[in-house]
């Protein structure tokens, strides 16, 4: 439905627009309490800010850590999904995260990618048909004190790899 919605509304929108809304109107990331303050109009730069309130406060009256993952955990995806275009396939494959201090206020997340980056899964799925790649992310509080670290675990492949892929797990099913 998502992919159906952006498809169509490329037409008259920036996809940086799409992206910024399409995610802040979203039921499962409104449920974060989190909002995507800034994203470049090529996509390889999206800000996030997650702010204290009674949705999203836990037992010890900071924001509770699930709230936290839940706001960082599609983005490095849906980014990727965007700058690669469709002859790829991403998906999330797996996160560790490491809280390190209690959010009593406001925080702030950068998702980045650099061209250079960007070349580099081009070149590693042209080689290999598929890599998984690590990128990390911080949530700070206003002064850029470290609250949580997240390392995201991405996996990228060629689409028509992916799909024969697909067909010989389901044939030795």
């Amino acid at each position: 439905m998502y992919k159906v919605a952006t498809d169509f509304l490329k037409r008259f929108i920036k996809v940086s627009t799409i992206y910024k809304y399409g995610f802040n109107w979203s039921p499962m990331y409104r449920r974060s309490t989190s909002k995507l303050i800034e994203v470049s109009d090529d996509l390889h730069y999206v800000k996030i800010r997650l702010k204290l309130n009674w949705k999203n406060r836990n037992y010890a009256g900071s924001i509770f850590g699930g709230s936290m993952l839940a706001a960082t955990d599609p983005i490095y995806m849906i980014q990727l999904i965007q700058i690669l275009g469709d002859d790829y396939v991403v998906w999330d494959k797996a996160v560790e995260a490491r809280y390190k201090k209690p959010a009593k206020g406001t925080i702030y997340g950068e998702f980045k990618f650099t061209t250079e980056e960007i070349v580099i899964i081009k070149q590693l799925v042209s080689q290999n048909n598929e890599t998984d790649i690590i990128k990390t992310m911080n949530l700070v509080d206003s002064n850029q004190h470290i609250i949580a670290t997240f390392n995201k675990t991405v996996y990228i492949a060629n689409k028509a790899f992916y799909k024969e892929k697909l067909k010989k797990r389901k044939a030795t099913n």
